[in-house]
């Protein structure tokens, strides 16, 4: 199981029936495949669908069905079209049980970082800074470390914001930390993974839940 995987199927696990929930662009979309059968969850998407599905198998794409960031996509029975307007009130209405967004940097108050580089031409914000400021639940999933091997778990992010409220919980290939008032706490290690490889791998310091295991990748989990 590869470091993507580990993650998608460990968020998909934080969803529970009848939510309405937003995958980001990139390795978020990969959560929509490990949702657990016959869980009734609604995936929306800023570009204007509601009750999107796994990717289709290949030859049966259709340009009409696509995330927010041309990816193909599948539809679930009883999915429906919006407009961008009605999308954006969802969002920022605070409809959304759950965004799950990539990141470049979260630091140790939970604030996200991952719209731009400075130096790097950037296309726009998109709709990150709406998602992390409108949903009820934000997580953020992630690579622990950039490919040069520097934490993506930061004292203090020093690249642009995208929001100056903090994230929920931040999943990783090593990790699964939640973001208390407090500080973030390690609540979960991913299998094989030790407490204190994740302590190392992580620039911001850490508070370890008395309680912590390793993570559960397949079934369901308890609220």
């Amino acid at each position: 199981m590869n470091a993507q995987e580990i993650i998608a199927r460990r968020v998909a696990l934080e969803l529970r029936e009848g939510m309405l929930v937003n995958l980001g662009i990139g390795l978020p979309t990969m959560v929509a495949n490990y949702i657990s059968t016959g869980l009734n969850v609604f995936l929306q998407s800023e570009n204007g669908l509601i009750g999107l599905d796994a990717r289709p198998p290949e030859g049966m794409e259709d340009d009409d069905l696509t995330d927010a960031g041309g990816g193909y996509v599948t539809a679930i029975p009883g999915a429906t079209r919006i407009d961008s307007v009605m999308s954006f009130g969802l969002i920022r209405g605070g409809h959304l049980d759950i965004t799950v967004l990539g990141g470049l940097q979260v630091d140790a108050k939970g604030l996200l970082a991952n719209w731009m580089i400075p130096g790097v031409l950037a296309p726009g914000m998109g709709g990150a800074m709406d998602l992390v400021t409108g949903a009820k639940q934000v997580i953020v999933a992630m690579q622990h470390t950039a490919k040069d091997g520097a934490s993506k778990i930061v004292p203090e992010c020093t690249w642009p914001l995208t929001s100056i409220r903090p994230v929920s919980q931040i999943v990783t290939n090593l990790a699964f930390i939640e973001v208390t008032p407090v500080g973030l706490l390690l609540k979960e290690t991913a299998p094989g993974v030790a407490v204190e490889t994740v302590i190392k791998a992580t620039a911001a310091s850490l508070m370890i839940s008395p309680t912590v295991c390793e993570m559960v990748l397949s079934g369901s989990l308890t609220s």
